[in-house]
């Protein structure tokens, strides 16, 4: 059968999703024709407030600046309503099969109301997955079956039957309405990571293949390390989803063998001519010390740079001196609040500050550009409290800095007390992170976060002396808007700095 992949994205949200390059491989494998239609490419989407998240962050100093000409000459001006009918047309799929988040779930059902005469579609994701019942209702009909859980081997399933006629009842994590009664079925079991093909990116413009990073496009793609997450942040699905499938007995948080990581990395390079990697997992150095030898030996065979993302807490000297040599770029890292008390309550991070300095330190004495991300207006938060926040950044020598508006995404422990706190309705939907807050808090409204948001870097970077002036550039009215820009200005010219890094110092790839 003909399998249409929808991916509703907004524009300038970069990163390659790796799910839609495993699904392609994985639908092929079982003879069906696959296409894609990816609204990540246009500029301008009806209804929809479409910001450039990428240049936004350069914008607001989160990020440096960067050429962005090859992604501006990939831009779509055009109507994807119209661009997704003319392809309808022309490939016929007999379906649809939709993977996104839960901010982008409304964007994704706006398009697929408008179109004529489609082929049934069916849904997946972790919002789908957490809500299933809610995810039907909500797209109104547009949406005729959801998978939960991972579909590596639900969906060949679902699309077997539906192509010989069988009854779809039993299909693992299958929920639908059926003579208007909702029926759904278990959770499928768990994927065994090293035992799934690898991705196909063939179907994607050649510009999704780049994104910027430190202050440059890159030819960048990911890579599984891991799955799930060893944490249990109450703001992340991963301790829900986890629990969820504890209860059938199996274990959510997985690992890559070494040796298939490299098979991935090789066909990257081979086939797509990757130039650099970021490394898709939650937090990297989950590894045992073995493993994660095993991965800087196996490594030394590309030594192209690469981007990982890990906690404060999973840092040694040891590992970064290792990290290095072999290619490493740049690391992100969770730092989401500075009231230690706050954070292991609410978020249940519990480290300490003088731990995440130290640790944070230790990367800047070894010359790795590193940035942290930021977390606002979690429920029952202050803004005293974000000044914590902001004390606690002050302290730490990252060359980026990320600041986040809380999402309180479905199946998520946080999204719950929300509910219970009475600050958002169970049928709302979470937005993009840099949209502003869905919370409804008597302490701290969307749009006293917003403007403390987009003045974080502002109190983090510039004197103390210059917070009187910051604080009269959160009012989001036009006067606010002038001192806001002005501030900036000076910031950026005076007071931001980003290490030592120079892009002479990337490591020249070994090809073999």
């Amino acid at each position: 059968m003909k399998v249409l992949l929808f991916y509703p994205n907004f524009y300038g949200m970069n990163m390659l999703p790796p799910a839609m390059g495993l699904f392609t491989a994985i639908l092929r494998g079982h003879g069906h024709e696959v296409a894609m239609f990816d609204t990540t490419y246009y500029e301008k989407i009806e209804g929809f407030d479409v910001t450039d998240f990428d240049k936004m962050k350069s914008d607001n100093l989160n990020a440096r600046p960067f050429d962005d000409s090859i992604l501006q000459a990939s831009r779509k001006s055009g109507d994807c309503v119209s661009d997704m009918k003319n392809l309808l047309a022309a490939f016929k799929p007999d379906l649809i099969a939709m993977s996104c988040t839960e901010d982008m779930y409304p964007l994704g059902v706006a398009i697929l109301k408008q179109l004529d005469n489609k082929p049934p579609v069916v849904a997946g994701g972790i919002f789908p997955t957490s809500s299933p019942q809610m995810a039907l209702e909500y797209s109104q009909g547009a949406i005729n079956y959801i998978i939960t859980g991972e579909g590596e081997r639900a969906l060949p399933e679902f699309c077997a039957r539906l192509e010989q006629g069988k009854d779809l009842r039993g299909v693992p994590g299958l929920w639908m309405y059926r003579d208007g009664k909702l029926t759904g079925s278990p959770l499928p079991a768990l994927v065994d990571v090293n035992d799934v093909p690898l991705p196909e990116y063939d179907l994607y413009q050649e510009s999704r293949f780049y994104r910027p990073m430190q202050g440059k496009l890159r030819r960048m793609f990911p890579i599984e390390t891991h799955r799930g997450c060893p944490y249990t942040c109450a703001f992340c699905n991963s301790p829900t989803t986890a629990d969820n499938y504890h209860k059938e007995n199996m274990r959510f948080f997985r690992k890559k063998k070494i040796s298939n990581v490299r098979k991935e990395l090789r066909l990257c390079v081979d086939k797509y001519h990757a130039d650099s990697f970021y490394f898709w997992a939650d937090t990297f150095l989950a590894w045992s010390e073995e493993e994660f030898d095993e991965f800087c030996e196996m490594y030394k065979e590309f030594r192209r740079p690469f981007w990982i993302q890990t906690r404060p807490e999973t840092i040694t000297e040891y590992r970064l001196k290792r990290l290095k040599e072999v290619g490493l770029l740049r690391i992100a890292f969770g730092l989401e609040h500075g009231n230690e008390e706050f954070r292991a309550t609410m978020l249940h991070r519990k480290v300490r500050n003088a731990v995440i300095i130290e640790k944070l330190n230790l990367v800047y004495s070894h010359g790795i550009p590193f940035s942290v991300n930021n977390i606002m207006g979690f429920p029952q938060e202050t803004r005293e409290l974000v000044f914590d926040t902001i004390e606690l950044n002050r302290k730490i020598k990252s060359d980026g800095i990320n600041a986040y508006t809380y999402t309180p995404f479905h199946g998520t422990p946080l999204r719950k007390i929300s509910e219970d706190l009475g600050f958002v309705r169970p049928e709302d939907l979470s937005r993009c992170i840099g949209m502003p807050s869905v919370l409804k808090m008597p302490q701290f409204t969307p749009e006293q976060i917003e403007g403390l948001r987009r003045c974080f870097v502002l109190y983090v970077k510039m004197p103390k002396s210059r917070w009187d002036d910051i604080k009269k550039a959160e009012a989001l009215t036009p006067e606010g808007d002038r001192i806001w820009t002005e501030l900036k200005k000076e910031c950026f010219a005076n007071y931001m700095q980003y290490g030592d890094y120079d892009d002479s110092d990337d490591i020249d790839p070994v090809e073999s």
